[in-house]
């Protein structure tokens, strides 16, 4: 790997887990592949970033003030926590998004750190060209942020074997990966990584 490529979990928190608020059918099943992808990419020293469902208790995006979503991941409860057994490493660069009341804000590029810093910042800060995307959900906001990250002009490799969608509509995920490899998106996987195989899946 070259130091510029990154690894980007996206909202691997206990709402969208089963039993949770929104809970992602199987959501939880992809918390072991994601983590070690992430041990492969501290391994070799480079960026993990990890997205955040952030909300205000009063938001737009919930069914109640005219959204199509049940109350999740409310700022500093613990739905709106991290899965306990996804293994952050101690520099991963947490990047929260959806406090904005009138916005949905699906995508990690509508995200920021602590210092207010968006990701699209960050990876030109970082010097980063190739961005690798796993989470929840494959339907909503790995494919928002895929898109937006693809437009932006940078490469993105979906981590097919650590995402799961909420699929509303049965065929959503698979609509999900056909757009976002329309878009320019590469899919992969941690076998094909590690061998490092010309062809992926």
């Amino acid at each position: 790997m070259k130091v510029k490529k990154a690894l980007l979990i996206v909202d691997v928190q206990n709402d969208f887990c089963p039993a949770g608020a929104l809970g992602v059918p199987e959501g939880d099943k992809i918390i072991p592949r994601i983590n070690q992808y992430i041990k492969i990419f501290s391994k070799n020293k480079l960026p993990i970033f990890v997205t955040r469902d952030w909300h205000p208790k009063k938001t737009a995006h919930f069914k109640r003030f005219g959204g199509i979503w049940p109350p999740h991941c409310i700022q500093n409860t613990k739905g709106a926590y991290f899965h306990p057994k996804l293994k952050l490493p101690r520099k991963t660069i947490i990047l929260s998004k959806g406090m904005d009341p009138k916005k949905d804000s699906y995508s990690a590029c509508q995200a920021e750190d602590v210092n207010s810093m968006s990701l699209l910042d960050l990876l030109k800060i970082f010097g980063i060209k190739d961005i690798y995307i796993g989470g929840l959900a494959t339907d909503y906001c790995v494919k928002y942020s895929a898109v937006d990250i693809l437009k932006n002009g940078f490469k993105v490799k979906v981590l097919m074997d650590a995402i799961k969608g909420v699929n509303l509509k049965p065929e959503d995920s698979e609509d999900a990966i056909r757009g976002m490899v329309r878009m320019g998106a590469k899919k992969i996987t941690l076998e094909c990584l590690l061998t490092r195989r010309k062809k992926c899946p």
